[in-house]
């Protein structure tokens, strides 16, 4: 919007710049997010917002008076954000939106099942599942139908690259999904998923700038994608709206995310990996994701492999997701989440490393 009034109108160059867009796109986030943190918590109390926290978890987890979406907060900062400061005429804005929005629902009807009615498995997997999909495939089949590149690129091997074809499809839907449900798995104890989050957004800011730049881009032999600098905004923004729920989501928490937030943040970000030819440097910056959901994976299929074969299940970590099994060996909640905030820290600046490994 102001990109439309201030440059393409009035000519003013200043708002031409992605540097100037993104640096005010986070502090608009953030300003936003502050602005309308105290009304929210207030509807979320009065709206009776608060999770169903699920028998098996471990008794700090059993906390009171904690309203749950506070993920919306950072939808609303997050989109008047980026329609105040992105060049609404560039495709991938609006795909990126989809995803926020898309999965958004989906969390916010999943929160809404065990917040307000009281059932803490919230919308069936199946029903969930099939949604993210939809979705995914929606984004997905529009990049496709805009002609976009369906070449796979890879980290440090940067002359080597596979051109998927029609295999685009599934597997851009394939990285969304995921990240969105990694995400989600993450979001267990206060301030974990958030940090990552930011960490994550800050390495494919950079790497959107980098795409979008042809100079910079072939310097770097770096995919070159037109437009993709945009993203660099959005993803400024998504820093903004989640340093203002950092601020009320750390230990103790004042407000937890909710799978409305979890959910449309992993949708976003992978979204902008496979926007960006980045698939990969998203499995790096996002580790800690990866880590959350493999603890998932593996946990389940040992254990039914055990049963199986031994007629008794048996568990490789204590309790899944990871974070879980730290809860369990009796590290503090604190202290979990600031470690991997350092893993985060630490994959993220190996992301960034990749920039020059050639």
């Amino acid at each position: 919007m102001l990109y439309l009034l201030f440059y393409q109108i009035l000519g003013i160059i200043l708002f031409k710049y992605i540097t100037f867009r993104s640096i005010y796109a986070a502090i608009t986030a953030m300003i936003v997010g502050f602005l309308l943190f105290p009304y929210f918590e207030k509807r979320l109390k009065d709206l009776q917002f608060k999770q169903t926290i699920k028998e098996y978890l471990p008794e700090t987890h059993k906390k009171k008076n904690v309203p749950t979406m506070g993920g919306l907060l950072i939808i609303i900062a997050l989109i008047f954000s980026i329609i105040l400061w992105n060049n609404l005429f560039k495709p991938f804005v609006w795909l990126c939106l989809i995803a926020i929005t898309g999965f958004g629902i989906i969390g916010f009807i999943d929160d809404y099942i065990k917040a307000k009615l009281k059932n803490p498995e919230g919308l069936s997997e199946r029903k969930k599942f099939i949604s993210q999909i939809t979705v995914a495939t929606l984004i997905a089949v529009g990049l496709y139908s805009m002609g976009f590149s369906t070449e796979l690129y890879f980290p440090v091997f940067k002359n080597i690259h596979i051109d998927l074809g029609y295999l685009f499809i599934p597997w851009a839907v394939f990285v969304i999904v995921g990240t969105s449900n990694a995400v989600n798995l993450t979001d267990g104890l206060d301030g974990l998923a958030i940090g990552p989050v930011i960490t994550t957004s800050f390495v494919f800011l950079v790497f959107s700038y980098i795409a979008g730049n042809v100079k910079l881009a072939n310097y770097l032999h770096l995919p070159y994608v037109s437009g993709a600098g945009e993203l660099a905004i959005i993803c400024a923004a998504v820093i903004g709206a989640s340093l203002v729920f950092l601020w009320f989501n750390t230990y103790p928490a004042e407000v937890f995310m909710g799978d409305v937030g979890s959910l449309s943040l992993g949708a976003l970000l992978g979204t902008v990996a496979v926007i960006t030819k980045e698939e990969f440097i998203l499995a790096i910056a996002g580790g800690v994701f990866v880590l959350e959901t493999f603890s998932v994976i593996i946990q389940r299929y040992y254990f039914k492999y055990t049963k199986k074969k031994y007629g008794e299940g048996k568990r490789i970590f204590r309790m899944a997701p990871l974070h879980h099994h730290f809860e369990k060996k009796g590290w503090e909640e604190p202290k979990i989440t600031v470690r991997f905030w350092i893993i985060s820290i630490i994959l993220a600046l190996i992301a960034l490393s990749m920039l020059k490994i050639r």
